[in-house]
């Protein structure tokens, strides 16, 4: 049987300095983006990310700030704002934070730059596995987010020329013969 984690309540997982903050669900209508978000996304990633949460499910919440019962500004989780209306859902998991407005927008910053970037040399790794395990390369593109061109540079970059094998390759010069 489940038991419900009061959202405030961290000592129970043996955390005495870091509180684990649990989700709570709030209703979509509630929540309202923060006017410091310098955070952009791309459309393809955009797409990526509903696609994401369409297969796999809504698995990280939205960080808000609570200004009243029926208010919450969005502190980390404004994309995933989007999808969720796009999908027309009610209500979205959130974790509230309680501080002053200058920390939540550090915060926000914090957040967006602690995701990192995918390093090259990995995510042709990731490529092959694929690949390997039998995805196609359109496949392979709509998948990760990416578009041919960046799945053919990351099997490029992968030093494997079994990942060619099928390859359809095209005629981008003829030589001439005098």
């Amino acid at each position: 049987m489940a038991r419900h984690i009061d959202q405030q309540t961290a000592d129970i997982f043996g955390n005495d300095s870091i509180q684990i903050k649990m989700p709570v669900l709030v209703r979509l209508e509630y929540l309202k983006p923060n006017p410091w978000n310098p955070n952009a996304v791309a459309k393809p990633e955009l797409e990526l990310l509903k696609l994401n949460i369409q297969k796999s499910g809504f698995c990280f919440p939205i960080v808000v700030i609570e200004i009243s019962e029926t208010e919450y500004m969005i502190v980390d989780g404004f994309h995933r704002h989007l999808a969720a209306k796009h999908f027309k859902m009610e209500y979205v998991p959130v974790v509230i934070l309680d501080a002053e407005v200058s920390e939540l927008m550090s915060a926000t910053i914090r957040f967006n730059r602690a995701r990192g970037t995918h390093q090259i040399n990995q995510m042709s790794v990731i490529v092959s596995d694929l690949v390997n395990n039998g995805l196609t390369d359109d496949e392979v593109a709509k998948n990760l987010g990416m578009d041919a061109d960046e799945v053919l540079r990351l099997k490029q970059n992968s030093g494997m020329p079994d990942l060619f094998i099928d390859h359809e390759y095209s005629a981008a010069w003829e030589p001439k013969y005098d």
